[in-house]
């Protein structure tokens, strides 16, 4: 059953579970279990476990009408948020976050963000918060607008050069073209983060104009759970924006029908009443 970043009530707890009780607010992540014995799991990169399990994927996730969740792998929601605001946050968020820890934007740095989804919208809005200086290049003039509205510098067509050389860059849009364009536009010594699990083909870089003098493209996969409490620790505290486009449940293919056509601005979320 998909769904994979959900917010709901507990209506029973096992015999072993700590820290949540029935009637609780509970929040159930991408990321569903670890083995916690593999030299990943030891060495604090979870993310990168080899039995690692996801929700909506391994395990049914939140289009079913109860979902059982590891105590371990949940996370308590910050408390002042509604539930559709605090769904996104479990997967976009938490995502997004480490796309921006893998991009190590310096301080004061200037981010490129390629692609303004659900999971851009927030990570722009940590980077303006941490001080940096970002521009958004996305093909969606409705995004570009959400994007200056958010705060960014600018807001240009996903193919064209930014306004000043970044000092990182982070791909949300899963078009491998992409890759040469964000690296070209980095300042020497600048880190480009792939965020999305799927990417079409990267077509073949030029060493000299893509690589050279100490430009990086890492990958990002998963999220440990260390950087789902840091994040929402930090959003409790910023109280980001979230765009929210809502459908009642019965309407999943339509919200799935309009995310593949581009005409969702932010974020979709199912309500289940």
């Amino acid at each position: 059953m998909p769904g994979h970043e959900i917010v709901g009530r507990v209506v029973e707890a096992g015999h072993a579970v700590r820290g949540f009780a029935p009637g609780d607010r509970v929040g159930a992540a991408w990321l569903a279990g670890t083995c916690g014995r593999c030299a990943y799991c030891r060495s604090g990169r979870e993310n990168l476990c080899p039995r690692s399990r996801y929700t909506g994927w391994d395990v049914d996730g939140g289009y079913a009408g109860h979902v059982l969740v590891d105590a371990r792998y949940a996370y308590r929601p910050p408390a002042g948020w509604a539930d559709d605001e605090t769904a996104p946050l479990l997967c976009a968020g938490i995502i997004g976050y480490r796309a921006l820890c893998r991009a190590e934007l310096p301080p004061g740095g200037r981010l490129g963000v390629y692609g303004f989804g659900a999971s851009a919208h927030l990570t722009a809005q940590l980077a303006l918060a941490r001080g940096a200086t970002v521009h958004v290049l996305t093909r969606g003039e409705r995004a570009r607008r959400l994007a200056l509205d958010l705060g960014a510098a600018s807001a240009r067509d996903a193919y064209e050069t930014p306004p000043e050389p970044l000092d990182a860059a982070i791909l949300f849009a899963p078009a491998g073209e992409l890759v040469p364009v964000a690296l070209a536009a980095l300042d020497r010594g600048g880190t480009l983060a792939i965020a999305g699990i799927h990417l079409s083909a990267v077509p073949a870089l030029d060493y000299r104009r893509h690589l050279f003098q100490e430009r990086t493209v890492r990958s990002v996969t998963a999220n440990t759970r260390e950087d789902g409490r840091a994040f929402l620790a930090e959003a409790a505290r910023l109280r980001p924006s979230v765009r929210l486009t809502r459908y009642p449940m019965r309407r999943a293919d339509r919200a799935l029908a309009d995310l593949a056509a581009g005409e969702v601005t932010g974020v979709a979320v199912l309500m289940a009443q």
